[in-house]
């Protein structure tokens, strides 16, 4: 199984777990959510470690950038996430519902699977206590990067994300298909699987043409500085694009990346410093997943999604997400934890998350990593004199 790709293990997790739901003893079931039982309160536990893990280090990184071209990255970057966590709510909760036939998943009085054992495992702290934190640690050591007490703070919060992410990597991330069949196998007890798979289908077909639509529009928006063809941009950044698509990581992606943007008449200084900051911190694409895929979430489970009640989830996702874009999958772990205070949501429903959002993971990534290229080249016309205009 280990060299089967990730998306190929959750699709069969998914198809073991509606088999079992629906042909096997209820006995085999019950085992199967025990375990899903099991690790969603071992999710529960890890996501303030993510938190922290991500956002310290993250921020504290930032104190060895250069000045105005930082504030300028990470200003346009963060606008660019926002952004486009809005305008796919607006184009989610314009077309989701349509999809989903009643607005609700399966009769409510179905009843799915019960778990062996009711283990309990409490994180050590809330997901908001998480973040502030985060927060006043990363800030802090930012603080004190000329002492020495900085590089003994970030060398420690370098090794603790190193940990988070070796626990992503090696726990999480092998097992996430066993548990995605076990919610499975519940909703194909209860009868709610093949509907909530018809979705599925539509919604991936959604996101990626809203991906698409917003390369689009970011280069659109570039050319306005640069006068360069917009199309011409994005097919230079094709290598980056389907580099990304392969290995569901920004910063994997980074050296292709980085040649694309050149290609295109960035210079090298901003390129250099732009691309590999904005592969940590730019994440409209893992943004207008997450959000396409909680309102679909959301509306499945007969909720109606309000605007003022996502806002503040799209606004804290470009802060919780930093660093996350090195772990495949990385976007949606760190996004659990305001699914749940904000949200509201259940551990199935977070479970039918990961599911949705990892099953396009790679076009998140290749959105967000072709979005860089134009971040580049806008920041490329405020550091240096425009040059004569391309097409």
């Amino acid at each position: 199984m280990k060299n089967i790709g990730l998306l190929p293990r959750l699709i069969i997790g998914i198809i073991s777990g509606i088999l079992i739901g629906l042909f096997f003893p209820e006995w085999i079931g019950r085992i199967l959510y025990t375990f899903t039982h099991i690790f969603g309160e071992l999710l529960g536990y890890i996501v303030p470690l993510i938190i922290i893990g991500f956002i310290v280090p993250g921020i504290a990184e930032l104190g060895s950038k250069a000045g105005k071209l930082l504030a300028g990255t990470a200003g346009m970057a963060y606008l660019s996430t926002l952004a486009a966590g809005i305008v796919a709510f607006f184009i989610s909760i314009l077309i989701i519902p349509g999809i989903i036939d009643g607005g609700t998943a399966g009769d409510p009085d179905a009843v799915g699977l019960t778990s062996f054992l009711e283990l309990e495992i409490p994180p050590i702290m809330g997901v908001m206590t998480a973040l502030v934190t985060a927060f006043i640690f990363g800030l802090g050591i930012n603080f004190l990067r000329h002492e020495k007490a900085q590089e003994v703070l970030f060398t420690f919060m370098e090794e603790f994300r190193t940990i988070i992410v070796g626990f992503i990597k090696k726990v999480i991330i092998p097992f996430l298909p066993i548990h995605i069949a076990g919610i499975f196998a519940d909703m194909a007890a209860s009868g709610e699987a093949f509907q909530t798979l018809q979705v599925f289908g539509q919604v991936f077909i959604l996101i990626i043409l809203m991906h698409l639509g917003y390369i689009i529009l970011q280069y659109t928006l570039a050319s306005t500085r640069t006068g360069r063809n917009p199309f011409a941009a994005i097919k230079k950044m094709v290598p980056a694009y389907t580099t990304a698509l392969g290995t569901m990581s920004s910063a994997a992606t980074i050296p292709v990346t980085l040649r694309s943007t050149k290609a295109n008449g960035v210079s090298e200084r901003v390129a250099d410093f732009v691309v590999p900051l904005s592969a940590t911190i730019h994440l409209a694409g893992s943004t207008i997943s997450l959000v396409a895929c909680a309102v679909a979430v959301m509306v499945l489970g007969g909720e109606t999604p309000q605007f003022l009640e996502f806002l503040p989830f799209i606004v804290m996702l470009g802060v919780t997400m930093v660093a996350a874009p090195g772990v495949p999958g990385g976007a949606v772990m760190a996004a659990l934890g305001l699914l749940s205070s904000i949200l509201g949501f259940t551990e199935a429903q977070q479970g039918l998350m990961i599911a949705l959002y990892m099953a396009q993971d790679g076009f998140g990534t290749a959105c967000n990593i072709t979005g860089d290229g134009a971040i580049a080249s806008f920041i490329d016309t405020f550091a240096n004199k425009p040059q004569s205009a391309k097409s």
